[in-house]
């Protein structure tokens, strides 16, 4: 049934779907001759089209992704087999991570199309192999390039992965695996962020950064700045977020200038309502209680007493601003005097300073 559908769906979207006849009018005469005109046919009535549950539309959706995801495989394993390289299996448990994340998704935990792709391999096998190169350092070991989705759900159904092997520099790996991202799930801007600050970090070349995520320089800048404004932990707490930008990831490094800042997004992160929501309702979270203006400590007044214990005034502060107010009941002339009294010792204490 499912390979029915599948070959209806490709049939579908190559236009060589053979369009329906209309049935006969029984009403209407099967020929016309000369000497009678014919007479036009009554238009029916147009039937009510049924419109197709969301549950179909998303079925189909599911489908059409398979689809071009198995286009995608094929495509890359005909293009590796003409450059004359060999696909082997290899036991997933002695291929490691490359040296750079590039990815904030936690497999099964946060990414949708995980499941997806190892339900695929599970029913189809694996169609496009993984890019690894021999260990740089570990002996017998590998180290993947790109494809660290498709070991991940291989490792998951416990079989052995389809590979090639391809003795790669550091460069290249990094080069291979950017340019796996942006031909297959483009990362999210954050992701970006985090890749180039990691790679900039281990000394690449920015030329090579700017080649490995397709983008200029410009651009390049504005990533590490985002990715040196947050924090790795709060990043990796919040996820990929693919629906939040650059504009509001850079507005949210902004805020968290400070330590004080930090540690409040870090206290939220902890919290309930934050480790159960999605990843872009995660960033909106922290981004809404980092904007909260901290309430303002209200200072209470400084009330002033004479030599009897009387109140007659009460100076207020307000961060560089000062005023006294008097009491209701203090003389008028007094109030005078006062004010004399400050503008002559406010005079003297300038010119204290002064000299």
């Amino acid at each position: 049934m499912a390979g029915n559908r599948k070959n209806e769906l490709r049939a579908l979207f190559s236009g060589n779907v053979p369009a329906p006849v209309p049935p006969a009018d029984e009403t209407q005469p099967a020929a016309v001759t000369n000497s009678q005109p014919a007479k036009p046919l009554a238009k029916a009535p147009l039937a009510e089209v049924p419109r197709a549950a969301s549950g179909a539309i998303k079925a189909m959706g599911l489908s059409l992704g398979t689809i071009t995801r198995e286009a995608e495989e094929a495509r890359a394993l005909r293009e590796a087999l003409h450059q004359g390289e060999r696909v082997v299996e290899l036991d997933p448990d002695l291929i490691d991570a490359s040296f750079i994340e590039d990815r904030l998704t936690d497999g099964e935990t946060d990414d949708p199309d995980f499941l997806a792709l190892a339900d695929s391999i599970r029913d189809s096998g694996q169609q496009s192999p993984i890019l690894v190169r021999p260990h740089p350092e570990k002996q017998g070991r590998y180290q993947t390039a790109y494809g660290h989705r498709r070991l991940n759900a291989v490792r998951s159904l416990g079989i052995k992965v389809k590979a090639i092997v391809r003795p790669l520099t550091d460069d290249e790996l990094v080069l291979a695996q950017g340019k796996e991202n942006a031909e297959r799930r483009n990362l999210s801007f954050i992701e970006r962020a985090m890749f180039a600050s990691a790679l900039a970090d281990r000394g690449f070349d920015r030329k090579v950064i700017g080649e490995a995520l397709a983008v200029q320089k410009s651009e390049l800048s504005r990533l590490i700045q985002v990715a040196e404004n947050v924090p790795p932990v709060i990043a990796r707490a919040i996820g990929p977020a693919p629906k939040v930008g650059r504009e509001r990831w850079m507005a949210f490094g902004a805020l968290l200038e400070d330590e004080a800042a930090v540690q409040v997004a870090q206290e939220e992160s902890r919290s309930r309502r934050f480790l159960e929501a999605e990843s872009d309702h995660r960033f909106q979270i922290l981004f809404t209680r980092l904007s909260r203006k901290p309430k303002s400590e209200t200072v209470k007044p400084e009330t002033l007493v004479d030599a009897g214990g009387r109140a007659f005034a009460k100076l207020k502060r307000d961060g560089k601003h000062a005023r006294i107010e008097f009491a209701a009941d203090v003389d008028p002339a007094f109030i005078d005097e006062v004010a004399a009294l400050l503008a002559k010792h406010h005079a003297a204490f300038a010119s204290g300073r002064e000299g």
